[in-house]
């Protein structure tokens, strides 16, 4: 098991129910200015059910969606059958099944998913994504705090140094807002920042 999933499997049926049931444009709602021109290339990191890969390929892109749990991705592959995803088994920090050389992106996502990766796994995984990310990309993030939910490895997550570390390594943050509610029921205690930070 990736560490970041620890808890998910003991909701599979659960998570795959709620999540293939969100509207990529209410949830995602802050990042669909700053989704590049079509058609262009969007890795969905940490891609979970699916359901905002599928709603990027009904848009024109070509999708890539990495995910580590075989359960989600099956569930995925099951209701979203568009070509122009490309659905991959791989997990934060180093997404060892891409290739820089190769595998290179106009935009990557990554929705619900940076709070269940470690302060030294952010770092690793802020340098594979300055490699991953073509310049003039862009990655838009939504960071997570409040207690755990259906996944149990949670830490907190910074904008300040978020924003921080990727502009160490080639970034520019170039959107950001703090404190979003949950859009799911029973989170009252759980808060949302969403940045998107450009390469140059």
């Amino acid at each position: 098991m990736v560490a970041g999933t620890e808890g998910y499997e003991k909701f599979v049926s659960r998570f795959i129910e709620v999540s293939q049931d969100l509207d990529f444009f209410e949830v995602c709602k802050d990042f669909i200015a700053f989704l590049p021109s079509k058609p262009a290339r969007i890795l969905d990191a940490g891609s979970g059910a699916g359901q905002n890969a599928a709603a990027l390929a009904q848009e024109g892109f070509t999708v890539t969606a990495v995910e580590p749990m075989p359960e989600f991705l099956s569930a995925a592959r099951k209701r979203y059958k568009s070509a122009s995803i490309t659905w991959l088994k791989g997990s934060f920090p180093d997404m060892a099944c891409l290739n820089a050389g190769t595998d290179q992106f106009d935009f990557v996502l990554i929705d619900g998913v940076w709070h269940h990766i470690d302060s030294t796994e952010r770092e690793t995984a802020v340098i594979r994504l300055s490699v991953l990310i073509k310049k003039g990309g862009r990655c838009a993030i939504s960071l997570r705090n409040g207690p755990a939910g259906l996944g149990s490895r949670v830490y907190p997550t910074d904008t300040k140094f978020t924003i921080q570390q990727f502009e160490k390594h080639g970034f520019v943050c170039i959107f950001e807002v703090q404190d979003k509610s949950s859009i799911l029921p029973n989170k009252e205690n759980v808060k949302w920042a969403r940045i998107v930070l450009q390469k140059y």
